[in-house]
């Protein structure tokens, strides 16, 4: 399996490095896997600052994968979906609607309030995911892991990774 350079990013406005568990969960089920975190840090829900660090690590040759937690509701507040989906070259519709489809198999019809998503930026594949412990397992153990992982048959998002810049 290869290994794989993540960037973590957490959107929030109270959370702190201290009370942030989605982003331990996270880096707890990455490490797991073998894969490096190169970066985590935690930004708050405003689009432009969002915006700001995805294009770092976007423009970042050492990280491979982003995966964000937070900013994914409806309230007034949260942007991280409209901050993120301009930046993308290519949107994985399919992961959104996958994310929704497991946790309405636990919340019901309470998930059609995340505005989960997945794409790929400059040879940088991204995910957006809501802020919930819950919900960090359940995209990472169900989605990303399987997705991260080169043997996964028949096929996988790192067998592509070879071929994001043709």
């Amino acid at each position: 399996m290869d290994k794989l350079n993540i960037a973590i990013v957490i959107v929030s406005n109270t959370r702190t490095f201290e009370t942030d568990k989605s982003g331990k969960i996270l880096t707890d089920l990455i490490g797991k896997e073998g894969h490096t975190i190169k970066e985590y840090t935690i930004v708050p829900d405003n689009i432009y600052e969002i915006r700001l660090i995805f294009s770092k690590y976007i423009s970042d040759k050492d990280i491979d994968v982003i995966i964000s937690s937070g900013g994914t509701g409806i309230t007034g507040s949260d942007g991280t979906p409209e901050a993120v989906s301009v930046l993308l070259d290519k949107e994985i519709d399919g992961f959104g609607e996958m994310f929704r489809s497991i946790s309405y198999q636990k919340i019901k019809t309470s998930s059609l309030q995340t505005r989960a998503l997945a794409g790929v930026a400059n040879s940088t594949f991204i995910f957006v995911l809501p802020g919930s412990v819950d919900a960090c397992k359940t995209a990472w153990s169900e989605i990303i892991s399987h997705q991260l992982n080169s043997t996964t048959k028949p096929c996988n998002l790192v067998m592509l990774m070879p071929r994001l810049k043709e």
